[in-house]
């Protein structure tokens, strides 16, 4: 194949290298996308972070401690100087922190506050120069304007410090954020994942609690079955019992008793919110929801029991998910 103006063309053999490697990026990419994917990872709302950065110039500390909050509060004490950082500090706060009353303290030491220089007004002195100038022809008195006295005069010499590199401070600044955000994130990760454990292990509690409901409902009818029974037979004497008439008071006593779609939807509870704090994730709020409708549930259960086993493991119930509703508190 011939070109239009530089002869023939040479063929490109590297391309399916090219494309090999640009496969193999794609493919790691990939993996590592999926690695970070299923990588749980509940996080309470409480945590403590701090770093220090020293250079031969500058120290810097910060540190950072959070409590339980609906929403993210973030308040940051730092010197003055700082202020012009505030809304990039905020915006590396907030990629790592959905959560929470966030209290963050920054310290600086500034080992150049000693370094000054002084800074000469030219015009300044000039114009000090021409009027004393002028006034000695016009009053026709001796110009006695020496240098020392020239450099006396009010801002013709000032003392200033050398100019502040911001660049350089936010440099370290932002580091020591980095720093003690990761520090920070790290303490709301190890506390996060004893949550979770705490709550599963509440969670398999809860369903041992349902599925004993669920197994004594049946039994409770029987029971008042064989109980009704024994009282007509006892007030009727040797009379036939109504048969049919039994059925029908049985069958209202345990349609009144009945918690089946109760325990089914609070065991339907319990497997979303185990799955949640298995996906990981600022679930916090959504956790929060939940255990408001299990309590809906459990009340229920608790209205409709007419026996005393049943009120004891509902009322169980209703304390063990209290405590899973405190606990979840402190999930961001």
């Amino acid at each position: 194949m011939y070109g239009k103006t530089h002869g023939p063309r040479k063929p490109k053999k590297d391309f399916p290298e090219k494309l090999t490697c640009i496969s193999i990026c794609l493919i790691m990419e990939c993996i590592y996308d999926e690695r970070e994917a299923v990588i749980p990872m509940i996080r309470s709302m409480t945590g403590f972070g701090r770093c220090e950065k020293v250079t031969d110039q500058y120290k810097i500390s910060v540190e950072m401690k959070a409590v339980n909050h609906r929403y993210l509060d973030l308040s940051i004490k730092m010197p003055k100087r700082f202020n012009y950082f505030e809304a990039s500090i905020r915006g590396v706060l907030k990629e790592h922190i959905q959560r929470g009353k966030v209290d963050v303290y920054i310290n600086y030491e500034d080992y150049t506050e000693q370094e000054l220089c002084l800074k000469y007004n030219k015009s300044l002195a000039a114009e000090y120069a021409a009027y004393c100038k002028e006034m000695s022809e016009q009053f026709a008195i001796d110009n006695d304007l020496t240098v020392s006295v020239l450099a006396r005069m009010p801002e013709v010499l000032t003392m200033e410090q050398v100019p502040e590199d911001e660049e350089a401070v936010w440099k370290l600044l932002s580091h020591a954020i980095e720093e003690a955000v990761a520090g920070f994130v790290e303490s709301r990760r190890l506390e996060g994942e004893n949550l979770r454990q705490d709550l599963l292990e509440k969670l398999n509690y809860m369903v041992e609690l349902v599925d004993f409901v669920e197994s004594r409902s049946p039994q409770i009818t029987a029971e008042y079955r064989n109980r009704l029974e024994e009282k007509v037979k006892e007030l009727l004497g040797g009379a036939a019992i109504d048969e049919g008439r039994i059925a029908t008071e049985v069958t209202i006593f345990a349609d009144k008793i009945c918690v089946d779609e109760e325990t089914v939807r609070l065991k339907s509870h319990i497997d979303h919110m185990r799955n949640d704090l298995t996906a990981g994730g600022s679930v916090g709020r959504k956790l929060d929801f939940i255990a408001q409708e299990m309590n809906r549930e459990a009340n229920t259960i608790l209205s409709k029991a007419n026996d005393l086993e049943v009120s004891e493991k509902a009322i169980a119930l209703k304390t063990e998910i209290e405590k899973v509703r405190e606990q979840i508190q402190n999930i961001e």
